[in-house]
């Protein structure tokens, strides 16, 4: 007997179902996953801007004139005629020695002085008759020759005489110590009854001119080789004397006078490797005081053609090479390496890599790689509408 596999029949409602859902399943097209739209990063677009290159340099303030108050005679303090730590006039007494010895002097040295006058007068009279008592040949030629160098003798005895008075009235003005500047005077080392002498090597006060005064900073050769290198590349012009200076005391805060370059030592010191630099302050209210620690902010050179590119879009790998990322006009990210010299407020001085209208991303940059596509939205513009790029719609639902 022969058996046969015989196929069941499907129900007639099952049918009814997947035929549809078959039919439906033929028709529907693929549709592609949708794009990530391009990352948005804010940009800086770079120009080229006319920059003043200025140098910090720490500096001390020393006074432009100084004068350390000697007596030139010895005597006893009498008394101290300043107020220590005042302001005194080029000519003012500061000290008054007893001068009673040295006007005693000077008086005799006058008494001295007349006696040779008459002496003279009387020698003027006896030459004068031995001439003529000559003339007859009443006396001899050596009697009038005696008589008229007596009269030389006296003369000479006057101007000698002249000159005692000339220098007992200095040493009775030295008794009187004033001020050889004008300035402000420190504390004193002597008090009244003290015993000073000549030339003594303490003074006995010290006056300082303070306005204008010195801020005396260094800089190193190296720093002015470089300068001087930039300079002769062309896109500079150096500073020199008169430039102005802008002086930041120990408090950071900045001094309301402004500095000019003063004068630049010609001689590098062999130790440090650096050159001496002399800035002129105004001082009219005595801020600064001589040996104060200062900050001068020196120009330095002025380039006409700088491309300054902000702190935060430039980074540095761990061998410290500088780099950028930047939008190009593709719409794409590129890497730059850059070159940067010096810092300018809260940018870099750019010296190769970048250029004027450069699109530097400066926020973002941890979403994007280079050769990725970017929506550059410029730093403190508007940013664009949610959900794409502007003018760009959103995608629209299948249906």
């Amino acid at each position: 007997m022969t058996s046969s596999r015989s196929r069941l029949p499907i129900p007639r409602p099952l049918v009814a179902v997947l035929l549809p859902l078959a039919l439906l399943a033929c028709g529907k097209k693929e549709e592609a996953p949708p794009q990530m739209p391009p990352a948005q990063v804010t940009v800086v677009t770079l120009k080229s801007e006319p920059v003043t290159l200025t140098r910090e340099l720490p500096g001390r303030t020393s006074p432009t004139l100084v004068a350390e108050v000697r007596p030139q005679v010895d005597g006893i303090v009498k008394r101290r005629l300043f107020t220590e730590g005042g302001l005194v006039k080029e000519g003012q007494p500061l000290y008054e020695l007893d001068d009673a010895i040295y006007r005693a002097e000077y008086q005799n040295a006058q008494a001295t002085l007349a006696k040779g006058a008459a002496q003279v007068a009387a020698a003027q009279l006896a030459a004068k008759r031995a001439t003529e008592l000559r003339a007859i040949d009443a006396v001899s030629e050596q009697e009038k020759e005696t008589a008229v160098a007596a009269l030389r003798s006296a003369e000479a005895d006057v101007a000698a005489a002249k000159a005692m008075v000339e220098r007992q009235r200095v040493n009775l003005r030295y008794a009187h110590i004033a001020s050889p500047i004008g300035g402000r005077v420190g504390m004193s080392a002597v008090t009244p009854g003290a015993l000073v002498t000549a030339n003594q090597e303490a003074p006995m006060a010290t006056v300082q001119r303070l306005d204008p005064i010195y801020v005396d900073v260094t800089q190193s050769s190296s720093e002015l080789l470089r300068l001087r290198r930039e300079i002769q590349e062309g896109g500079m012009a150096a500073g020199g004397a008169g430039t102005p200076v802008t002086i930041l005391l120990e408090d950071s805060s900045r001094y309301p006078h402004e500095g000019r370059m003063q004068s630049t030592d010609v001689t590098v010191q062999e130790g440090t490797g650096s050159y001496a630099l002399r800035i002129l302050v105004p001082n009219p209210d005595h801020v600064l005081r001589p040996g104060m620690y200062v900050t001068a902010v020196v120009a330095e050179a002025q380039a006409s053609q700088a491309v300054l590119a902000p702190q935060q879009g430039i980074t540095r790998d761990p061998k410290g090479n500088a780099s950028a990322l930047v939008v190009g006009p593709d719409g794409k990210v590129a890497l730059r390496q850059v070159k940067v010299s010096r810092t300018i407020g809260d940018k870099w001085l750019v010296d190769e890599g970048l250029a004027a209208g450069d699109r530097v991303i400066v926020e973002g940059l941890q979403k994007v790689q280079p050769g990725m596509p970017a929506q550059a939205i410029e730093q403190g513009s508007a940013p664009p509408p949610a959900g794409g790029q502007q003018g760009q719609q959103p995608p629209q639902a299948a249906e």
